[in-house]
């Protein structure tokens, strides 16, 4: 699919937004007053920030709001009702703990849990695409709530558990790019199954369907070479995932040294996972594409 930037930043910051969220919830780290603050506003600004940044590719952004009425049956309004609870219930904690010196455990759990079912729901919003077989596998979830969890603990200063983590969400990254790169294929789907033909022979394109071009392939027909996708994959690999856990174990004795290091763990992981998430979006193989030869 043609990566659009919007969704890029969206996914990119909600899910770090989110998983800082997560551990603020759980009194990681335990802070209260202005150093709580700082905290909440660094996960609310990812949060909300990658939030609006998904309107932006919406045609009509002023309806977004009609979203909210299809939660029986879009995954998409689930993640904008989770969102909202979460973000709502965290605020009431994070007011405990910056103006009342206080823990709400039990809303702060409840919070918790919010925050990692809206990065769910986030990660439905394309696992559920059969059309897209790269997407519709259960690596893909598992891969957003990794990333939001290991990116959630680099910014809660929680290194032990980050480097966990990271070595987790290494592990699911490389399987899911494993496994994708076969799945358009294991899919059975081809250019008979696209124009309905298969059961008559083997098909093939005599001319292309028209000559200019349109909105499907605008939107869903995005092709990357295997070279530059290689390259990318050890970029955002190395960038995302390496660098960062090289960062946190090594031994530094300043304070100001280790928080230097750790806001350069941070941003290198950041860099990483939106090159990563780029590769999500362009390399997504909508079965359209079979219909006008592209795959």
């Amino acid at each position: 699919m043609h990566p659009a930037p919007s969704v890029i930043i969206f996914t990119t910051l909600s899910g770090l937004g989110f998983g800082l969220l997560f551990f603020l919830g759980l009194g990681r780290p335990d802070v209260t007053g202005m150093t709580a603050f700082v905290f909440y506003a660094i996960a609310y600004g990812l949060a909300c920030g990658g939030l609006l940044a998904s309107t932006f590719h919406l045609g009509h952004p002023e309806r977004a709001w009609r979203a909210f009425t299809q939660w029986k049956t879009s995954w998409l309004s689930r993640e904008g009702v989770c969102a909202v609870l979460a973000l709502l219930v965290m605020g009431l904690y994070a007011i405990g703990t910056i103006f009342l010196d206080a823990q709400w455990r039990a809303l702060g759990v409840a919070g918790s849990a919010l925050s990692l079912l809206t990065v769910f729901t986030t990660s439905m919003i394309y696992t559920q695409l059969k059309t897209i077989p790269r997407w519709h596998t259960g690596l893909t979830p598992a891969l957003f709530l990794s990333l939001s969890l290991a990116g959630g603990a680099l910014l809660a200063g929680q290194v032990r558990i980050a480097t966990l983590l990271l070595v987790v969400a290494a592990v699911i990254q490389l399987a899911y790019w494993h496994q994708g790169d076969t799945a358009l294929e294991r899919s059975g789907t081809n250019l008979g199954t696209a124009t309905g033909l298969g059961d008559r022979g083997k098909v093939r394109a005599f001319e292309p369907p028209h000559t200019g071009t349109n909105y499907l392939l605008r939107e869903f027909v995005h092709v990357v070479g295997r070279k530059h996708a290689q390259k990318l994959r050890m970029i955002a690999f190395a960038l995302g995932f390496l660098l960062p856990f090289v960062l946190l174990l090594y031994p530094f004795e300043s304070i100001a040294l280790k928080h230097i290091v750790a806001a350069l763990a941070v941003a290198s992981h950041l860099a990483g996972i939106a090159t990563s998430r780029w590769l999500f979006f362009a390399q997504a193989e909508h079965v359209v594409g079979l219909y006008y030869g592209k795959r």
